[in-house]
This record gives structure tokens, C-alpha cells and sequence, in this order.
């Protein structure tokens, strides 16, 4: 490379794939050429980051020379991950909320995962571009708009890409719908619903051992995640629901999301659940706090083309897991979650009947699934976050645009402030902004189309 250092060529490569983002990742990545090995840093390596390090640290070409935390735990955590594999291991970056910003800027990498609480994730992802390192970031809600427009900004500025690590589009069941999708299956699409519905209650009190507690002296999400529940009301975590069904409407590529109405009920489920806790009851403190989120938030979304969205928010009640996927079209729809699979097509299932999964499966498993499914199974979350690691290795390998992008992020991100204040304004409809300047409806669909 000359003179050049690997962060300057790979901006200069991002720079060049920047003008080719229109077609489909197998295209993009065969016409820039791959390198064969890449750098890869992490920043905050709790329980998701450790996943990340532990499937990233096994692809092939794959060097971590640092990782950022500021928990010593999870940095002792993540070191013996790299003795179980056999690495070397990486150079620490601790000691301040800032540390990652020395971390950017003296080491030679060519991708940094970001897996930090919600509040770092566009500071560290703006460092991250700046700095022309490929970024890959965990999901979350945005805080403001303003902050949506400065991820896609800075990416046009710097050319270096985003992916934003949505691992439910990578779901099996997902990958199959979005197949029956796009074999025209349903027909001309009209509604969709997912959500993430989730009972957290445990996750925002833990004090790791079963205990009543959240806040600085709390364990691993309930240090932060319980403040947003004080604070805010609306919708959250939107991007597990969202994300697969952006995939299946093609939004930000022929289509996109136009303008969003949001209501909460009241909130009463974390009362509740500290009134009943064995640490809990009448006197505990937290019985008196005013929580904000309303138990149920639910969302009505509407798109370009003419369908609607439905999400559905659901953290603070029992209930089990469930992200609710509905996808309906003119000729037929599909229910799908890990506890109901089933399709009506007419004309092909019983009139009135629902169609066992399995036929349906078997003809539309995606074939990531079948050429990769054995040594996924392992990867975390049922395997999709093996497909998710190897896609972000793929992308860094190749400098090539990700197949989730920041326009998909801003997008996906907007729609929690959004939520909020819709909410505050009794429903009102607010519009989404269109994160891609006009270019949506030249976009050509990439997702799911190459191996990654």
C-alpha cells in the first residue's frame, strides 16, 4: 500500500463503494476486491459484546488487537475468551467513559463493534466513522432526530460505512417469510405487525443474585436500562419488529416509511412487580416511583407504497417472549413466532384453515440457512448472530457497503423519539423523515440476496 496506512485505504475503498450501494452485495463485494485478513475492535464487552468477540474471534483472518470497557468484570470475561481460542491477547482501553476515543484513534483497525448501553451508541459510532473505521452497532432507539441526521451525515462526509446489527432479520423463520415475499406467496403486501414483547422485569431490577435493585450498584442491564422506564414513554426498542419487516417492504429501497402515530396505556406492571417481590412491598421505596413507559405501547406506521405497520412495545408485564410477525398480502398472510408458525394462501390452503409450517418451510428455508444452518446453531440467539457476525466480517472484508445500513439505522432508530412525542400529543401523526434524500426510490433491494 505505499505510504498509505490500512485505515486510509479502507476509507478510500469506502469512498468508492459509497457510489455503489445500488447493487446487490455479492456484486459490491466481488468488484472491490477482499482483504484477507482484517482488524477488528470491540467496544463494550458485556454479556452481547462477549457474544460478538466469541463468534467474530473465530472467523478465519480475524485479528482483535483491542477491546473498551470500563467493567473490569467484563473485560476479565472477555479475556479468557481469548484464551479459550487461543488468541493473543488484545490491548485493554479502560479507565473513563472516553477511553474509546484513544482506543479509535491509536489503533489500525479496520471494524469496531459497538455494544455498549444506548445512550454511547451514536457518540461512539460518529467517533468510529470519523476516525475511518467500518462500524458496526448494536441496536437501540435514537434520542432525538437530530441525532439520526448526523449518523447518515457523517457517513456521507467520511464514506465510511455503518451496519447496523439487526439480528432478527437474520432469524429463520424471518429468512423464510421474506423468501415466500418475494416469490409473490401473499401477493401485493398491505399490513404487517411485529413488536418486541418481552418481559424485562427482571432485567431492570437484578442485583445478580435475584434481588430488588437497578442503578449504579445494580447488575448488567438493570444499571441503565431501568432509567429509560423512569424517563421515557414510547416506543423503545423498535428495531427487532421493524427490522425484518423493512427487509419484506423494501424500505429505503423502492419504498419507505412515511409517518407515525403512537399511544401508551398507563404504566402499572413495575409497581406491581416490586409490590410482589419477596424484597418488595408496600414500603420499598421504588412502590413510589412515578414510572413513565406505559406497559403497552403500540404504533401505527405507514409507508409510501400504501401498507401499514403495527408495533407493539410490551416489556414491564408477564408474558412470554414474542415478537408477533404478521405479514398479510391480497392473496394470503403468515402468523409467526418461536411458539405459532402458520399460512393461509387461498386457493392453496383450506378455505378457513391454516397450513402446518413445516410444508411452507421446507419449500422457502433460505438458503443461508441450509448452507450454513449446522455451524450456525451455535453462533448465539439460534444462530442468526452467527449470520449477523459473518455478514459484518464479510463487509469489513470486503469494504463494501452493509446490507443493513445507516439508512436503515436512522430509519429504524427515528421511530422511538417519534413515538414519544406522538404520545405526548395524544396520537398525533408525526412524519418520518426520509433519511436517504429522494434516493430510496432509485435503491435497489440488497438484503438476503448474496451469501451475506
Amino acid at each position: 500500500m505505499g505510504d498509505f496506512t490500512r485505515r486510509k485505504f479502507l476509507q478510500s475503498a469506502s469512498v468508492l463503494a459509497a457510489g455503489t450501494f445500488t447493487l446487490p452485495s455479492f456484486v459490491r463485494a466481488s468488484s472491490l476486491g477482499t482483504m484477507n485478513d482484517v482488524r477488528i475492535g470491540f467496544i463494550g464487552t458485556g454479556l452481547r459484546g462477549r457474544n460478538h468477540v466469541n463468534n467474530i474471534l473465530s472467523y478465519e483472518g480475524v485479528h482483535c488487537p483491542a477491546i473498551c470497557d470500563i467493567d473490569p468484570e467484563a473485560i476479565t470475561k472477555t479475556k479468557d475468551i481469548f484464551r479459550n481460542k487461543g488468541k493473543d491477547l488484545p490491548k485493554v482501553y479502560t479507565g473513563n467513559d472516553h477511553a474509546y476515543l484513544e482506543m479509535l484513534e491509536k489503533e489500525d483497525l479496520d471494524g469496531v463493534i459497538i455494544a455498549t448501553n444506548w445512550k454511547w451508541h451514536t457518540p461512539m459510532s460518529l467517533a468510529a466513522m470519523r476516525n475511518g473505521v467500518y462500524t458496526g452497532v448494536e441496536v437501540s432507539g435514537a434520542f432525538s432526530v437530530d441525532e439520526c441526521w448526523e449518523l447518515v451525515r457523517t457517513h456521507q462526509q467520511t464514506g465510511t460505512h455503518l451496519f447496523f446489527l439487526e439480528n432478527v432479520n437474520y432469524r429463520r423463520d424471518v429468512l423464510a417469510v421474506l423468501n415466500m415475499v418475494r416469490d409473490n406467496v401473499f401477493g401485493e403486501l398491505l399490513h404487517l405487525r411485529g413488536g418486541y414483547q418481552h418481559d424485562l422485569r427482571q432485567v431492570k431490577f437484578n442485583d445478580g443474585q435475584g434481588g430488588l435493585k437497578f442503578g449504579k450498584d445494580s447488575y448488567g442491564e438493570a444499571r441503565w436500562r431501568t432509567e429509560h422506564s423512569i424517563r421515557r414513554n414510547g416506543e423503545l426498542y423498535p428495531t427487532h419488529g421493524l427490522g425484518p419487516l423493512n427487509a419484506m417492504l423494501d424500505v429505503n429501497r423502492g419504498n419507505r416509511l412515511t409517518s407515525i402515530s403512537s399511544f401508551a396505556t398507563k404504566a402499572k406492571g413495575l409497581n406491581q412487580f416490586v409490590l410482589d417481590h419477596p424484597d418488595g412491598g408496600e414500603d420499598h421505596p421504588y412502590e413510589n416511583i412515578d414510572w413513565k413507559l406505559g406497559d403497552i405501547v403500540t404504533s401505527h406506521i405507514s409507508t409510501a407504497n400504501g401498507e401499514t405497520i403495527i408495533l407493539t412495545h410490551d416489556t414491564n408485564l408477564p408474558r412470554p417472549y414474542s415478537l408477533g410477525f404478521r405479514v398479510q398480502g391480497v392473496k394470503g398472510l403468515a402468523q409467526f413466532d418461536y411458539h405459532t408458525r402458520r399460512v393461509h394462501v387461498e386457493g392453496v390452503s383450506e378455505n378457513h384453515q391454516w397450513d402446518e409450517w413445516k410444508e411452507w418451510f421446507e419449500k422457502y428455508d433460505h438458503e443461508l440457512w441450509r448452507k450454513y444452518g449446522e455451524i450456525a446453531i451455535d453462533g448465539g440467539h439460534g444462530g442468526m448472530d452467527y449470520f449477523l457476525d459473518r455478514a459484518f466480517v464479510e463487509s469489513v472484508k470486503a469494504s463494501a457497503p452493509a446490507v443493513i445500513d445507516v439508512y436503515d439505522a436512522a430509519v429504524m432508530r427515528v421511530i422511538t423519539p417519534l413515538s414519544e412525542v406522538s404520545i405526548r400529543e395524544g396520537g398525533t401523526p408525526q412524519e418520518i423523515p426520509d433519511f436517504t434524500d429522494g434516493n430510496w426510490i432509485h435503491r435497489e433491494p440488497v438484503f438476503a440476496l448474496g451469501d451475506w
